[in-house]
């Protein structure tokens, strides 16, 4: 294997309708209140997924500080989103559901319930890890799953963190490991089951007969970024009842909807070469353009991005990081290219993400 680091998962990209009223409900329900970066430019090299033409967007990338992934809002500037016109039904193929984390499930149930603008779907129940959780909707239709997970980053005082992974649905559970075991690491198999399912009883067809493999990582994940994102956990969902349809299908990355589930790498390089031997090649590689030494501008941050697509079209896209913002007051920047791939940034550099907090009111 190639001496890639693959250091968690750094960002679930979320395509919205209206960048601020998304950006402010997630504040709200999830403290996705810490940003590391907002952009609004031209997305230039995703050629492939948004109709062969460069189209303008407003992103920002934010963070909860208990630890976990961020969400990367997404908006496109000149282009009305063409949101989804059938209904998503469990097992579809694309990412279902983003996982967020809780360290006491049944604490955050009893919040969520007590909060108005939170739609729950259906009840608490246990999972296929035996331990319990719940489903909620945000008013732009987008699904999240509260599942138990007790690493925290820094202490807030707040029941959840940010994402720690995915339901994502597939045609060939065994055809998908390639992507999901191989390639992303996730080696370790904590539940394998098929039947039918009380946890997911609420959701569309969530009554019908699945294979639902949940799959983590044996060893902790390396790299600068390894101590904020903590563990992650994909879950492949195949359908027996129902003829899935591509959650994608007929739009453009970035329409409305969970878009991709991003992780943060180091030597991408190695990772093409590992990526290429299992038959996914890189769809899209920011390197064909680029500043300096394959270092791509994203507005207050740089980086290599590349993406793959798991077999039913799926995308996962990489991310490895040259610059970020540590304290934009301050003028401070994070150069991470010098610095060891497998070794976590400090934690007090870590923490220092904090300052760019921002409050709902401010979203604009």
């Amino acid at each position: 294997m190639s001496n890639f680091v693959i250091s968690g998962i750094q960002q679930i990209g979320i395509g919205v309708e209206n960048f601020s009223e998304a950006w402010k409900y997630y504040i709200d329900v999830f403290n996705m209140d810490v940003r590391i970066l907002e952009d609004d430019t031209v997305a230039e090299l995703m050629l492939p997924y948004t109709g062969n033409k460069p189209q303008k967007r407003h992103a920002c990338i934010a963070i909860n500080m208990q630890g976990g992934g961020g969400f990367e809002i997404w908006q496109y500037s000149n282009r009305k989103p063409k949101t989804i016109d059938f209904d998503i039904h469990l097992g579809d193929y694309g990412v279902f559901a983003a996982k967020i984390k809780s360290r006491n499930v049944n604490l955050t149930y009893e919040e969520f319930k007590a909060n108005p603008k939170i739609d729950i779907i259906g009840e608490l129940h246990k999972s296929i890890d035996n331990c319990h959780t719940f489903f909620i909707r945000d008013p732009f239709g987008n699904i999240f799953q509260i599942v138990h997970d007790k690493y925290v980053l820094r202490d807030e005082n707040r029941s959840t963190g940010g994402p720690v992974g995915g339901i994502i649905g597939v045609s060939d559970i065994e055809k998908s490991l390639t992507v999901y075991r191989e390639i992303l690491g996730y080696d370790k198999i904590i539940a394998d089951e098929t039947g039918v399912f009380e946890d997911f009883a609420a959701l569309n067809s969530g009554d019908q007969k699945f294979r639902r493999v949940l799959l983590s990582h044996s060893e902790p994940r390396k790299g600068s970024f390894s101590k904020l994102f903590g563990p992650s956990y994909i879950e492949l969902v195949q359908a027996f009842e129902r003829q899935p349809r591509k959650i994608y299908e007929g739009r453009f990355w970035g329409d409305p909807g969970f878009i991709q589930i991003c992780f943060d790498v180091r030597n991408m390089d190695g990772l093409k070469a590992h990526c290429e031997s299992f038959g996914y090649p890189f769809t899209v590689d920011s390197s064909v353009k680029h500043n300096d030494a394959n270092s791509f501008d994203m507005g207050e941050a740089a980086g290599h991005f590349t993406y793959i697509e798991d077999p039913d079209g799926t995308l996962i896209e990489f991310v490895e990081t040259h610059k970020i913002p540590l304290i934009k007051s301050l003028g401070l920047n994070l150069n991470l290219r010098k610095r060891d791939p497998e070794k976590s940034l400090p934690l007090w550099m870590l923490k220092a993400l904090r300052f760019g907090r921002v409050k709902a009111e401010e979203v604009k």
